[in-house]
């Protein structure tokens, strides 16, 4: 049975979005580096990358056309097979090729690409990443924890779940502040 990793851009108070739903703390905390060797090494051991249709939409608009020589992480991120949990959009293009949709109950869906795959990155998604917290499908969460305070915003799980206890995996420390944090949830 593969692992599932929920990875998110966290703000120091432990929000994933602001309260309109924008990332802009993201771009407010300059200085942070996609390309880190920390996160290089965390996709060595990843074989697919699931995401929601949102968040589909946002990397399919950035990554297919990202240079591997500035953003050494598109590489990968390009190279990876890719999944998108949607009922409703109509296809899925990703540069020349495409992502393949699964329909239905993303739970489902999930627990049956950890059969086929060893590593598995969910990246931001937020309903899709609510959804395998509340049905315990999530193995791993990674933080990237921008050094910045937006006070109020959407958290990265979802309401009603409860306690639960995670184990410290991996610290990640930049000198712009921001922090790698990985955990695996018991």
């Amino acid at each position: 049975m593969g692992r599932l990793t929920v990875e998110q851009i966290v703000s120091v108070d432990g929000y994933g979005a602001d309260a309109d739903g924008g990332l802009g703390f993201i771009q407010t905390a300059r200085g942070g580096n996609p390309n880190d060797a920390d996160q290089l090494a965390f996709l060595d051991g990843i074989d697919a990358i699931l995401l929601g249709a949102t968040t589909y939409r946002m990397f399919a608009e950035y990554w297919p056309v990202a240079d591997p020589e500035v953003e050494v992480v598109a590489e990968p991120i390009n190279r990876l097979p890719k999944f998108v949990v949607s009922n409703t959009l109509e296809s899925a293009p990703w540069g020349e090729g495409s992502i393949e949709i699964l329909r239905g109950d993303a739970a489902e869906a999930t627990a049956g690409l950890k059969e086929q795959y060893s590593g598995i990155v969910v990246w931001g998604s937020f309903m899709l990443a609510d959804a395998l917290f509340a049905a315990g499908l999530v193995d791993d969460l990674r933080l990237r924890v921008v050094p910045v305070l937006i006070g109020e915003g959407r958290s990265i799980t979802p309401v009603g779940l409860g306690e639960r206890r995670l184990e410290l995996d991996h610290v990640a420390t930049h000198p712009s502040g921001h922090l790698g944090l990985s955990y695996r949830v018991r």
